[in-house]
C-alpha cells in the first residue's frame, strides 16, 4: 500500500515514446500492483495457514477496492495527475481479481500435494 501511495504522489511518472504503449503499460501497472495487493491481503487474512472462508475474501475485495477508492481520491490533489473511477473500476478491480484467483490456485494445488 505504501508502495501504491508513493506512486500515486509523483507528478509525473516515465513515459513511453508511443502514447498506445504509454497507457498499456501504466495500466498494467495498475493490475499488477493490485494483484500483489490482494495476494498480500489474503496472505494476511489466514496467518495461520487455515481455510480461507468467502468472509475473508469478502473483506480482502472491499479492502483492496476501499484502498483503490482511496487512491484514486489522492491522486486527483496530486499536480498533473488526475483521478479516474475508470482505473478502480477496470484496471484495480482486475487486478485483485488475478490475485484472489491466483491465490485460490495456489492454495488448491497445495492441498492436493499435501500428505
Amino acid at each position: 500500500m505504501g508502495l501504491i501511495f508513493l506512486m500515486s504522489a509523483q507528478p509525473s511518472l516515465p513515459s513511453a515514446d508511443d502514447p498506445m504503449l504509454d497507457v498499456v503499460l501504466k495500466k498494467a501497472g495498475h493490475v499488477t500492483a493490485y494483484a500483489i495487493l490482494m495476494v498480500l491481503l489474503l496472505r494476511s487474512a489466514t496467518p495461520d495457514h487455515g481455510a480461507l472462508t468467502r468472509g475473508r475474501i469478502i473483506i480482502c475485495c472491499v479492502l483492496l477496492v476501499a484502498y483503490a477508492c482511496s487512491d484514486e481520491f489522492h491522486q486527483s490533489f496530486v499536480p498533473g495527475r488526475n483521478s479516474s473511477l475508470t482505473d478502480v473500476v477496470l484496471f484495480d478491480t482486475m487486478g485483485g481479481l488475478v490475485g484472489l484467483v491466483y491465490h485460490l490456485r495456489k492454495q488448491s494445488r497445495q492441498l492436493k500435494n499435501a500428505p
